[in-house]
């Protein structure tokens, strides 16, 4: 059985500590949905505008730039290993940037997959193009697969139109970055923000799902997730990023930082989720990975 870096304890969100290429093979488990933010493969020594001061934009060893051979292998490899990992109604949302969105939106199509939607978000808050040569960055693209062709997915349409005004949800969603209280644990690189992901949740996910996320990160999802009544696995092989996570986990431990980070977002509040006790998972006991040791093990750092 695989030792859990963290473990919270209702059991509904989980961390494993490595190589998403080497630990996913190890257990049969499905889930219902994936999110996976992978390498952008930007770390080239760039620049950007971050509160005013230029910074180097180079995020870790595991963005440097790749031969577009290498990008397309790389994709089609965990890919291929989380389309075992869903269910076959089961969905998965990519996100990227032209640097790697169409070779992840290639190798969907050779693997098997049914692309449903590329969502645009565009950024109400985008960091200044210092260069003032080209166009300022303010979007990302986020695909929306499903696993199989022939077998329908879910998807929450009538939830999707109340959150947007009683009008049809569309494939542009205007969203901030993230806001100062989603880093009181610091950040990550590339954190997303709760209120992109709790979309994402929402619309294709039911209340007590299981969620998986292979690139983790600092957890976004999962925190998403456990805000919204749903359930996380989580793997990320950078150490410092899993001390993050387990922070930010233990931080909404605490009812009164939970119910606020609820309030903070528009589609939960919209949603009359902050009414309903069912999407808490706070006093409801939850079922357990049977591929996860019972006792959680975590880092001698902690």
């Amino acid at each position: 059985m695989l030792k859990a870096y963290y473990k919270s304890p209702l059991h509904d969100f989980n961390l494993l500590h490595g190589d998403t290429f080497e630990l996913l093979p190890q257990f049969k488990f499905q889930f219902d949905m994936i999110f996976a933010d992978p390498p952008y493969f930007l770390s080239s020594g760039g620049i950007s505008l971050q509160s005013g001061r230029v910074v180097c934009v180079d995020k870790g060893d595991w963005d440097k730039s790749m031969s577009q051979d290498d990008i397309n292998t790389f994709n089609l490899k965990w890919l291929s290993l989380c389309r075992e990992k869903l269910k076959d109604n089961g969905t998965i949302w990519i996100s990227g940037t032209y640097h790697n969105i169409f070779s992840v939106a290639n190798c969907l199509t050779q693997l098997g997959y049914k692309i449903l939607n590329v969502i645009t978000w565009a950024k109400t808050n985008p960091p200044p193009n210092i260069s003032c040569r080209y166009f300022t960055y303010s979007t990302e693209f986020i695909i929306w697969a499903r696993k199989k062709t022939k077998v329908a997915h879910y998807y929450d349409y009538e939830l999707m139109k109340l959150i947007n005004d009683g009008k049809q949800m569309t494939d542009v969603w205007r969203l901030p970055a993230i806001a100062p209280w989603e880093k009181t644990c610091t950040k990550h690189p590339t954190q997303k923000p709760l209120a992109l992901l709790c979309r994402i949740i929402l619309a294709s996910t039911r209340e007590g799902a299981w969620i998986l996320d292979p690139f983790a990160g600092s957890s976004t999802t999962g925190i998403a997730a456990n805000l919204i009544g749903r359930r996380f696995l989580g793997i990320e092989r950078e150490e410092d990023f899993l001390a993050i996570s387990k922070a930010r986990r233990e931080e909404i431990e605490n009812g009164k930082t939970f119910e606020t980070y609820r309030r903070k977002i528009s589609d939960i509040v919209k949603a009359g989720i902050m009414q309903s006790d069912s999407f808490t998972c706070k006093e409801t006991i939850i079922e357990r990975l049977p591929f996860l040791e019972e006792e959680s093990v975590v880092s001698e750092k902690d």
